[in-house]
């Protein structure tokens, strides 16, 4: 009967054949089961597992990459519009405009174009439009009726040889732009966090609109040498000899696609602004990537270069939109026609979320102030007045300071990976230096394996920046460490780069988001799932702006004396920074030459005194209130009484799937287990902090369970399975003994093989359910 088919027995027998007798081809328009995210990451400990993927039953597009419906299909035993609701929530991410939802009797359609009388109508399995009817009902809703504006949304993607295709929302935001440009619109902004692909997205709108010739000349700029240089050889390869970079202020007029740094076009001398050798209407598409860094104030450079071609479409593309009152990307290129936040791309799980340590230093909380007549260590007359956060390192620096800032970031990376990528980020380049020079101190063994574990990496020094490829290269061991003041601070593709170390006030919104983008980009091959961010000046309260939509998994400020690790590293409290030699800062430049900056030797001791451990939730607000508190309103939203916790635990299969579900709504369980007790199991955590109940530890129930002596009608073999089983438990939480993998270690290894094991039980089954009758009776007790 066909209510008893399955699911999928409803698509292959009823809807697939419906969609292909209306005439969409099967091998290009129609895709089943599509996966279009990767599951948000979620961090345990130093372990992390990925969240729930979503998944659409089927997606219909008119061509490659141009998706126009989606279908959510149920078995027959439910209604035909049952996966309405969940198409519908698809439909939005997607953006795409026809939903519709079937059990195999029929089709119910609903059009989110707004330009049919009734929103929702039945169809039967035969009524299912053909892929023509909903392109021309796409085209009218979207203003693409004109025969070019169709030739321009109808061109091919870009299809690549290695089988890479565009993620979800970077198909949002190229369909986006291309219409708008296919409907004559002259200024687009486009927004899109770090690490999720501008370029390559940029790469497909020039494609499309350059193959059908809708923009035939192309100039591409950005304000970093490596971004042109890895542009020109990564993502925009196949232009070929179609492509050219501008350099040595020469212009070649015979190319088609242009990539130039701005400078090298732009001067202050009029001679120097070679992009006026070009005709004012030489371009007809001007695509300014990073467009925050400057393109949209009125007396930049950037906009000197987009006012002169003005009669040629301009695209900005950014992850942070600057609008201040001086500068405004929106007021130059309009609203953004798509944005892709970083909150959101954390909750695909296609970018990294990160753990945030603050440390505060007594000095920088209380303030310094001279001595009556104090003199520097290079004998200048201090100023008498009283120096605090916001001025060391810029004008008055602390050497020992320095060197506790360098201490705690030696001691986490000791503690964690000495060879993960960590950037630090300095107020200067002078800052930049002294910060090297004391990593180096503390360093001195890895130091000596190589010179060029650390390295300083800003714009003065050749060497350094010689550097930058290796370090972005995710094959090259080293550098491990950069210190950097500005130069790397956007733009630079680190891949692996697992620690990011604020000592630089940061007060603008986009230059904070820029700095956290150099850590969010994920590298499976090298195990870089999230990253950290060690701050010693407060930028993190940046997290608590609006403005800022990517809330960290973790944040985390140690005890005086302690590690600098959150409560899932290591036990045990830091040891004092070692008295090592300390080699001599840079001095100050030429009275004239810049600001007067104070240098103050070891006589000016620094502390750690911070003592507060914070969380942000998963709805990107900070928890204010005590982890317990919040643990108890969280597990309430889930389970209103303890009856109906203990059900749904006594209830699942794999208790483990209770405990990622309290984990997706915002558990934590990791620093829970450091605040009540590493001894209890999640079952006890929930129970006594959200419901009162008193907890008992792993050990105090197996034992209980040993003493009942209920494995008696089993053999020796298998008792002495379910034995260590107990132990397994008491070790290491339920989880542990869930899986039949755990039979493959030890003591089970020493015992027989997995099969034998299971034998001893009388099969398979047999063992799953003494291990469902074990996990019975640990939790029969309390």
């Amino acid at each position: 009967m066909k209510k008893d088919l399955s699911e999928r027995d409803i698509c292959t027998k009823f809807i697939t054949p419906a969609l292909t007798a209306a005439g969409w081809d099967l091998r290009s328009q129609i895709r089943e089961e599509v996966t279009f995210t990767k599951g948000r990451i979620i961090v345990r400990g130093k372990l992390h597992t990925r969240g729930e993927t979503k998944r659409a039953d089927y997606i219909l597009y008119y061509k490659p990459n141009i998706p126009i419906a989606i279908i959510e299909a149920k078995d027959n035993s439910h209604a035909v519009g049952a996966g309405m609701q969940q198409g519908l929530g698809y439909a939005d991410t997607l953006d795409i405009p026809f939903v519709y939802a079937s059990n195999g009797d029929g089709f119910l359609e609903h059009d989110r174009t707004g330009q049919n009388a009734s929103v929702e109508t039945e169809l039967s399995l035969a009524a299912f439009p053909p892929p023509e009817a909903l392109w021309e009902r796409y085209c009218r809703w979207k203003g693409l009726e004109a025969p070019e504006a169709r030739k321009v949304v109808e061109q091919d993607y870009h299809l690549d040889s290695s089988g890479k295709s565009p993620r979800y929302y970077q198909l949002n935001a190229i369909n986006r732009v291309i219409e708008a440009i296919a409907r004559g619109q002259k200024r687009i902004l486009l927004v899109m966090a770090t690490g999720t692909g501008k370029t390559y997205t940029a790469f497909q709108i020039i494609w499309r609109l350059w193959k059908s010739r809708r923009k035939q000349r192309i100039l591409y700029l950005a304000d970093r040498n490596i971004l042109i240089d890895q542009t020109k050889t990564n993502d925009f390869k196949p232009f070929g000899q179609a492509m050219t970079k501008i350099s040595h202020r020469m212009v070649d007029k015979s190319f088609e696609i242009y990539l130039s740094l701005y400078q090298a076009v732009t001067g202050n001398e009029e001679e120097k602004n070679i992009y006026k050798q070009f005709s004012r209407d030489f371009f007809d598409l001007v695509i300014v990537d990073e467009c925050h860094r400057g393109s949209a104030a009125e007396d930049s450079a950037w906009r000197e270069i987009l006012e002169y071609f003005s009669a040629a479409t301009q695209i900005g593309l950014t992850a942070t939109p600057k609008e201040t009152k001086d500068v405004s990307n929106i007021h130059y290129f309009g609203e953004p026609v798509y944005t892709y936040s970083l909150k959101q791309g954390i909750e695909d799980g296609f970018l990294a979320p990160y753990k945030v340590i603050r440390i505060d230093f007594d000095k920088d909380l209380q303030g310094w102030r001279p001595k009556a007549g104090q003199i520097d260590k290079y004998g200048q007359l201090i100023e008498d007045r009283i120096y605090n956060q916001k001025d060391f390192d810029r004008d008055l620096v602390l050497d020992e300071r320095t060197r506790l800032v360098a201490w705690k970031v030696a001691e986490y990376l000791e503690n964690t990976d000495p060879y993960a990528k960590t950037i630090v980020f300095c107020e200067d380049i002078d800052h930049a230096e002294r910060m090297r020079q004391a990593l180096v101190n503390l360093n001195a063994q890895r130091v000596r394996e190589n010179s060029r574990y650390i390295m300083r990496i800003t714009g003065d020094d050749p060497i350094g920046k010689a550097e930058l490829d290796n370090f972005i290269d995710p094959e090259s061991r080293y550098p491990v460490i950069a210190t950097t003041s500005q130069l790397m601070s956007t733009g630079v593709d680190a891949q692996t780069c697992k620690l990011i170390v604020l000592d630089k006030r940061i007060q603008s919104m986009t230059e904070f988001k820029q700095i956290i983008g150099r850590g969010t980009r994920i590298n499976e091959d090298y195990d870089k799932y999230w990253f950290s961010i060690m701050d010693f000046k407060k930028a993190t309260e940046l997290f608590a702006d609006p403005d800022f939509d990517g809330e960290p998994v973790q944040i985390f400020e140690p005890i005086p004396g302690g590690e600098p690790l959150p409560p899932d590293g290591p036990e045990g409290g830091g040891q004092p920074p070692p008295d090592i030699p300390h080699e001599p800062p840079l001095p100050p430049e030429e009275p004239g030459v810049s600001r007067i900056k104070y240098v103050i030797g070891k006589d000016v001791t620094v502390y750690v005194v911070s003592e507060r451990v914070q969380y942000y939730g998963p709805d990107g607000k900070l928890i204010t209130e005590s982890l317990k508190d919040y643990t108890r309103k969280a597990v309430r939203k889930e389970y209103t009484s303890l009856d109906q916790f203990l059900r749904r635990w006594s209830q699942a299969d794999k208790k483990q799937a209770v405990i990622d579900e309290l984990e997706q709504q915002g558990v934590l369980f990791e620093p829970l287990a450091e605040e009540v007790g590493r001894n209890y199991d999640a079952f006890d955590l929930i129970c006594h902090v959200a419901f009162g109940q008193p907890p008992l530890t792993r050990r105090e129930r197996a034992e209980a369970v040993k003493k009942r002596d209920v494995f008696a009608k089993y053999g020796d073999q298998a008792r002495a399975v379910l034995t260590a089983l107990l132990d397994k438990y008491a070790d290491a939480g339920i989880e542990s003994i869930e899986s039949m993998s755990v039979l493959q270690l030890h003591p089970f290894n020493q015992m027989g093989t997995p099969m034998e094991l299971v034998s001893a039980f009388g099969g398979r089954q047999s063992y799953l359910d003494a291990i469902h009758k074990v996990e019975h009776l640990l939790y029969s007790q309390g």
